[in-house]
Parts: C-alpha cells; sequence; structure tokens
C-alpha cells in the first residue's frame, strides 16, 4: 500500500512541475522540488485526511 503513495505523489510531481517548467539546472530543480514539497504538506487540502493540509491534521 504504501508504494501507492509514493507513486501518487511522484505523478503529482511530474504532472505539476516537471512537465510545466523548463529548468536550466538541477540547483532549480531541487529549489522547486522542495518548494512544491512544502506546500503540499503545509497548505494543500488532502481528501484522505478530511481536505486539511497534513501540517493542521497533525
Amino acid at each position: 500500500m504504501q508504494n501507492a503513495f509514493v507513486e501518487r505523489n511522484n505523478g503529482s510531481l511530474r504532472k505539476e512541475l516537471l512537465d510545466a517548467y523548463l529548468f536550466f539546472s538541477l540547483a532549480e530543480v531541487r529549489a522547486m522540488a522542495e518548494a512544491w514539497q512544502r506546500d503540499c504538506n503545509n497548505s494543500r487540502p488532502h481528501q484522505a485526511l478530511g481536505f486539511v493540509p497534513p501540517l493542521d491534521y497533525l
């Protein structure tokens, strides 16, 4: 079951970030990926958590 969650995250990362932008350096990819992950964890509501962000759920 854990693999399904990881694959969902990877698919969202690819669709929303990697396929949407043209990057010019690995550092730029890392910085934007970290920002994307922070947004997912801190402000984006998740259906499985009753439509609250994970940080608020804790």
